[in-house]
């Protein structure tokens, strides 16, 4: 059946509820109910069943079920290395780092420990908050000690957080994007993920221009009065300001009496980031028709391996791993590993339940045609040679409006998959910039979640923190907009 423009009413009506309320849940199940309230002839009954059935349906799906127990089973794996007291070892390890920097003359210390908290956010890509708060708590008093504003630390807090997340998706973001893109009927969501990587322009230049403000020394904008603020007067903050304060690295209190030890943390991380491309070389394995070697089996059997089987068993794997090490340690008994277990699941079933709703309004939209109802009303005026950058553009003003780049993935993919398959666009480019549209409205919004955090840990002002940070994100999202526009004209 032909929907026509009644396709496009309940994304729109997501979009429009997610900015009224600021409550992602209530707009994507509303935009989920009005979706199937269409496909049911409005009948409101009918329209309420069908809403609830296409909710269980999800689970029909092996991909989405996996890809939300792997969700679930992340929350777990970071209260395990919580308790075990293994980001307490990671941060002292840091901490004796930042002891013989300061022996140093200050100009040298001062570059240094903000490439060192960098560095430290972009390796805890496993989770975006671990990241941020990690950043902020650790190395607040030391920022405070050689003179750098709350709100450099807060920037750099921010903007290592959802790019490394996003570009090392071995984690549940990762998992996320390749349900979202099963939904849409991607066959190797893996490979689709990781080929646009290299074209997910504004993370890297996210990460890129932290670097080079750190390095060259020079800042501008909104940071650079911060910087001379802080030089001239020796004020961390501007005056008036109000902190953002949370002393608390993470949400689970650490195990009493037992020694902090870094690879309690790094240990079960590894096998999880390492478990991966061989669980995909495992599930691809069979699929592999000929090769001239085995190394050339195993490339092969990568691209056709199942990214959502291949993140279950690995966070499965260092959960295991995790386990036997604490045991051994006499860390963790038993029961003590269950209740952990039962506790981490809880505290990731809200990312859970948005990856539920965001699956169910993918399949909802696939059924109005609502990306195949766009593409054809577009295909006159909108060339596939102008879409990437478009649609960079449209992601970034949801993510900006709503605060979540996740809801806007889930709305955004229905949309711009099936856009580019009609207008002959190149898939991986049109999801890198609806991945990295998301991540910069994500930055320059006030009501983002990871900003929010970022200036908590960072004791920032928090409207400070977004306007010192804007300008950067600014230009990141600038660039990235004008190289998809080469790409799409000049190749």
């Amino acid at each position: 059946m032909e929907y026509g423009f009644l396709s496009v009413i309940p994304p729109i009506v997501a979009i429009i509820l997610a900015l009224r309320t600021k409550q992602v849940y209530i707009a994507l199940l509303f935009g989920i109910w009005f979706s199937w309230l269409i496909i049911k002839g409005w009948n409101p009954l009918d329209g309420t069943l069908a809403m609830i059935e296409g909710m269980v349906d999800v689970f029909q799906d092996k991909g989405s079920t996996r890809t939300i127990m792997f969700s679930a089973l992340v929350g777990a794996l970071l209260i395990f290395i919580q308790f075990s007291r293994g980001v307490e070892g990671f941060i002292n390890i840091l901490n004796k780092l930042i002891v013989k920097l300061e022996k140093k003359q200050a100009g040298y210390s001062r570059v240094m420990i903000q490439v060192i908290a960098m560095i430290t956010g972009l390796l805890l890509f496993v989770e975006t908050s671990i990241s941020s708060l990690t950043v902020g708590t650790l190395y607040r008093p030391v920022f405070d000690k050689l003179k750098i504003p709350r709100e450099k630390l807060a920037y750099i807090a921010d903007s290592s957080s959802a790019p490394a997340s996003i570009l090392i998706p071995f984690n549940a973001w990762g998992a996320f994007i390749m349900g979202l893109l099963l939904t849409q009927g991607i066959d190797k969501p893996f490979s689709v993920m990781m080929s646009s990587i290299k074209y997910n322009f504004y993370p890297i230049l996210a990460i890129a221009i932290v670097f080079i403000v750190i390095l060259t020394k020079k800042d501008w904008g909104a940071m650079k009065k911060a910087e001379q603020r802080t030089k001239e007067t020796g004020l961390l903050m501007n005056e008036g300001s109000k902190p953002m304060v949370s002393d608390a690295v993470t949400s689970f209190p650490p195990k009493e009496g037992i020694k902090a030890k870094a690879y309690n943390m790094i240990v079960p991380l590894l096998v999880m980031v390492l478990m991966m491309p061989i669980n995909l070389i495992f599930t691809g394995w069979s699929s592999v028709e000929s090769s001239t070697s085995v190394f050339n089996h195993a490339s092969q059997a990568i691209g056709q391996g199942s990214g959502s089987s291949s993140v279950l068993y690995a966070v499965i794997t260092s959960l295991l791993v995790a386990m036997i090490m604490y045991f051994i340690q006499g860390i963790m008994k038993p029961k003590e590993a269950v209740d952990l277990t039962l506790k981490g699941i809880s505290e990731l079933m809200p990312l859970a339940l948005l990856m539920l709703l965001a699956f169910a309004i993918g399949n909802a939209c696939k059924e109005l045609e609502t990306g195949v109802y766009v593409a054809n009303a577009t295909k006159e005026w909108l060339s596939p040679e102008l879409l990437p950058a478009v649609v960079f553009v449209i992601s970034s003003f949801i993510a900006f409006s709503t605060g979540t780049s996740w809801g806007t993935f889930a709305i955004m993919m229905a949309i711009s998959i099936p856009m580019a398959n009609i207008h002959g666009a190149d898939i991986t480019i049109v999801v890198a910039a609806t991945l990295g549209g998301g991540i910069f409205g994500d930055h320059c919004s006030p009501i983002s979640d990871t900003s929010i955090i970022s200036s908590m840990a960072s004791a920032s002002d928090h409207i400070d923190h977004v306007k010192t940070q804007m300008p950067y994100a600014l230009v990141g999202g600038v660039i990235t907009t004008l190289m998809y526009l080469a790409i799409g004209f000049l190749g």
